[in-house]
């Protein structure tokens, strides 16, 4: 096994600087979000109608929805209106909602900013346990650093400050899978790191095929003592795995449970979730490729590989199509994660654990559409930046020089992405058929 780092475990420390990672983001994200979304409800707040629904204990929302939606993304079903998307963040709204008395006195892109620091101070604390535990060798400084970059060099800055529907899951779900890594670490908490990627699935269900880490955390801490690094099953004690993997698995399968039972008792089917049943204009592809196939796959490593900005238009220095910008572009301090120093058994848990849970967005029939860079990679960057840690490839100064590149271009996504006055920066093709810029 790794020797853990030589350094005093101060748990006051490490939740100190969490606390000031999720105040400085938290403050940052308020300061870049636009007035409207901080003064009023948000046009697409379909969480807060959810919870609303809840509260008067119906499933659907007990007509259609408010004319100011513009019926964005809501299902029809048995003469009835229902919100599709994965429920959990509803659960977070319900305290303002219920203390509001109206759904639309809540301020639920208000309430969505207060969580934008969470995500980057669990990410710090996933980071700062793989460092105690020997995997990465960096310092407090290196994760501080890390976690401060994927709160301002990813898309998840200009996702933080929208606070409609699409966004605010993004929010929770990242911050989901921070603590799921922090807690999958040594599986150290099973049943906390169970809960975190189950209502992970209840809030972005890419989420939900995380588990590749925990297991692979749970055979490593259930070898016997003098295994090495890599281990092999002979060196497994069989009982303490299981128990891991139960107090693991126990709490994801009630949430799953939950999950089921809501489908059932909305459209007559568990495993429907409503996303195939959406009143949306794409329907008809949907009807005949599915809601995930192959078909799609093309298009989503279009966007993701080779989005690039439109030049040479009219009433801008360029233009970004609203597929979004490729992920290089946005987040170029990525590429350390294809040339790591080291690749051991840790290194290959986590990027099998970010492909597995990439995979259902690149077979998704939506790339993201509308943003400003690939938006899905929120479910994984988590998964990313534990990789840059895990390398331990040096941070020198061309990876820093590209961290400022990466803040710049996503704090420009951040005040722009649909701000009034900056609609000439985009191209929006209401078919989503254009991906590329017209000869």
């Amino acid at each position: 096994m790794d020797r853990p780092l030589e350094r005093p475990d101060d748990r006051s420390r490490r939740w100190l600087f969490a606390a000031a990672i999720y105040t400085l983001v938290t403050v940052v994200c308020l300061a870049t979000t636009g007035r409207e979304r901080l003064t009023t409800h948000t046009p697409f707040n379909h969480f807060a109608l959810l919870a609303d629904a809840w509260l008067h204990g119906r499933l659907d929302l007990g007509g259609p929805p408010p004319a100011y939606t513009g019926n964005n993304d809501f299902v029809a079903w048995g003469g009835k209106h229902y919100v599709s998307f994965p429920p959990f963040p509803a659960v977070l709204l319900l305290p303002a909602v219920k203390l509001a008395g109206n759904v639309e006195r809540v301020r639920d892109g208000q309430v969505f900013a207060l969580y934008t620091g969470l995500a980057p101070a669990l990410l710090y604390l996933g980071l700062d346990a793989l460092a105690r535990a020997g995997r990465t060798g960096r310092s407090e400084r290196e994760n501080v650093l890390l976690s401060l970059l994927f709160a301002f060099g990813t898309v998840y800055w200009f996702s933080a400050v929208q606070g409609t529907v699409w966004f605010a899951a993004h929010v929770v779900g990242a911050a989901l899978a921070a603590l799921y890594l922090f807690a999958s670490v040594g599986a150290a908490h099973p049943i906390l790191a169970g809960f975190a990627i189950g209502l992970g699935f209840a809030t972005r269900t890419p989420l939900g095929f995380a588990f590749p880490l925990f297991v692979y955390e749970a055979v490593r801490a259930s070898a016997r003592a003098g295994a090495s690094d890599r281990v092999r099953l002979a060196d497994v004690d069989a009982r303490a795995l299981a128990k891991k993997l139960a107090l693991f698995a126990v709490p994801a399968a009630a949430v799953l449970g939950v999950l089921l039972w809501y489908n059932a008792a909305r459209f007559g089917d568990p495993f429907e979730f409503g996303h195939r049943l959406l009143a949306i204009t794409w329907r008809t592809r949907i009807e005949r490729w599915g809601l995930f196939s192959y078909h799609y796959l093309g298009r989503n490593l279009g966007v993701i590989l080779t989005s690039l900005p439109y030049t040479g238009v009219s009433g801008a220095p360029f233009q970004i199509n609203a597929h979004g910008l490729a992920l290089w572009i946005t987040t170029p301090i990525y590429a350390w994660v294809l040339w790591p120093r080291r690749t051991p058994p840790s290194f290959w848990a986590v990027a099998l654990t970010a492909a597995c849970v990439a995979l259902p967005s690149l077979l998704y029939q939506n790339s993201g559409w509308i943003q400003f860079g690939y938006r899905f990679s929120n479910d994984f960057a988590v998964f990313l930046f534990a990789l840059l840690a895990l390398g331990r490839r040096r941070l020198g100064g061309f990876f820093w020089a590209f961290a400022v590149v990466s803040v710049l271009v996503n704090a420009f996504g951040a005040v722009t992405f649909q701000r009034a006055g900056y609609g000439r920066f985009y191209f929006v093709d209401p078919t989503q058929k254009i991906l590329h810029q017209p000869d």
